[in-house]
């Protein structure tokens, strides 16, 4: 997470600077408006941009505008500049933050851009299966091709893939290539010139020069113009870039890596997207299951997400409850980890007992949940794991003796103490069943015979 904090406000803004650094983020400050310039120029780059709402925010928009600079601006002011609060946002602001700073608001701010977007969480198979092949490949310089629906967490198994490649120590460096009109996307990406363009008054480094070193992610590239998919293709061929009104190639030693939440076959025969490119990109793909096809994901995911909001909003971190936790996997997530996200930040804020129960559970405008829009493959999955997930909380403490002694002693009493049928179930030899069940009746442990079960216990 990249921070550029603009202005200088009683020394409050470096209060703000100094909370952020402590979570995490790389802080750089700039005096005034070219003065944020020329840091972005520069290749340095942000994530997000924290201005005084002293300065001239239309004319900081207006400039950003003008240099083909696309990314978020936060406006910060004293709790008494109501308007200069209201001009600010209607300038293009995203946010505006009252000084002096609340740390948990500067928390949430900075979470917003950021999303926790190194933490990968699975349990599914389905899904270990795509994180294995991606930890194979992660060493290696070759393009990966991302593929799945919105919200599955393309971006997050990306960074997971830089973090572990030679490349960890340089920068990664994402940009959204459907966020971003078409007519900035290519300054955007390859820089320009001084003179490029009427507002291009300086040289400014892109995004291909800003992750020199490091990977380059371009985030749902199926939107991306088919023109300028061809100065894309030369880049990755050639490893060089040409800046919009440059004349000389820049060289670049980046890694890329491309998401789509399309299929990229079906756009080549449509005619939007170039086929040489797809191969180039395609060298290995990666393709996440959708949430409902990985059923065991879900819990993993609910309560890391309560650990997380609760945390951000300062509110005790409540257990979900065993009916909320079926309803959970048996719904079919059509937004995928970020509806599931979503869902879970809005219960953390509305469960009000000791649990977070179903009453919590809620749609953005407050209807419940019901979960009955899943499909029968997707019901049975996600009954099959709330089973699995009930066997595991009764399995954890025990001793595998202990386990495979009630495995052993419940199979003969659905068989009604038939030592064959039961073995046979079971996977052992007849004469491995008998030799256990005489260590267990030496115990004292009731065997039932031939014909008979045990007594259940009330």
């Amino acid at each position: 997470m990249r921070l550029l904090i603009v202005g200088s406000l009683q020394g409050q803004l470096i209060t703000a600077s100094k909370m952020a650094m402590d979570r995490g983020a790389a802080v750089t400050h700039a005096d005034s408006i070219d003065g944020m310039l020329k840091v972005l120029r520069s290749g340095r780059g942000a994530d997000l941009v924290m201005a005084d709402v002293g300065l001239d925010i239309a004319e900081l928009m207006e400039r950003l505008q003008r240099e083909r600079i696309h990314l978020p601006v936060v406006a910060c002011g004293v709790k008494t500049d109501a308007s200069a609060a209201v001009n600010a946002i209607r300038a293009g602001a995203k946010e505006y933050i009252p000084l002096p700073p609340d740390p948990e608001l500067i928390a949430a701010v900075l979470a917003a851009v950021a999303r926790d977007q190194s933490n990968l969480i699975y349990r599914d198979g389905s899904m270990a299966a795509v994180v294995k092949l991606a930890e194979q490949v992660a060493a290696s310089d070759a393009s990966i091709l991302v593929t799945g629906e919105s919200g599955s967490g393309k971006e997050v198994i990306s960074r997971h893939v830089h973090n572990l490649s030679n490349r960890a120590d340089k920068p990664f460096i994402s940009i959204n290539c459907a966020a971003i009109p078409e007519h900035l996307l290519e300054s955007e990406l390859f820089g320009h010139e001084k003179g490029a363009f009427t507002g291009a008054v300086a040289r400014r480094i892109g995004k291909f020069e800003e992750a020199d070193g490091g990977t380059l992610l371009l985030d749902e590239i199926s939107e991306m113009d088919v023109r300028l998919q061809a100065k894309l293709l030369r880049a990755i061929q050639e490893r060089v870039i040409d800046r919009v009104g440059g004349n000389k190639p820049v060289a670049v030693n980046i890694r890329i890596i491309a998401t789509s939440n399309r299929d990229l076959t079906e756009s080549v025969r449509g005619g939007t997207f170039r086929e040489d490119l797809l191969y180039r990109l395609n060298v290995v793909n990666l393709k996440l299951p959708p949430l409902r096809a990985r059923p065991g994901d879900i819990l993993e995911l609910a309560e890391h997400f309560v650990d997380r909001y609760a945390r951000e909003n300062g509110v005790p971190k409540r257990p979900v409850s065993e009916e909320a936790r079926r309803m959970l996997v048996a719904n079919p997530w059509p937004g995928n980890v970020r509806e599931l996200e979503n869902t879970m930040h809005r219960a953390v804020l509305l469960a009000s007992g000791e649990e977070i129960g179903l009453d919590a559970i809620r749609m953005p405008d407050g209807s419940p949940i019901t979960g009955g829009g899943a499909s029968a493959d997707a019901r049975v999955a996600a009954s099959a794991a709330a089973t699995a997930e009930a066997v595991s909380r009764v399995l954890v403490g025990r001793t595998v003796a202990d386990v495979e002694r009630d495995l052993i002693l419940d199979t003969l009493d659905h068989c009604l103490g038939n030592r064959t049928h039961a073995a046979k179930i079971l996977g052992i030899s007849i004469r491995t069943l008998r030799n256990k069940l005489n260590l267990y009746a030496e115990d004292g442990v009731e065997v039932p015979g031939p014909g008979e079960a045990r007594i259940a216990m009330a």
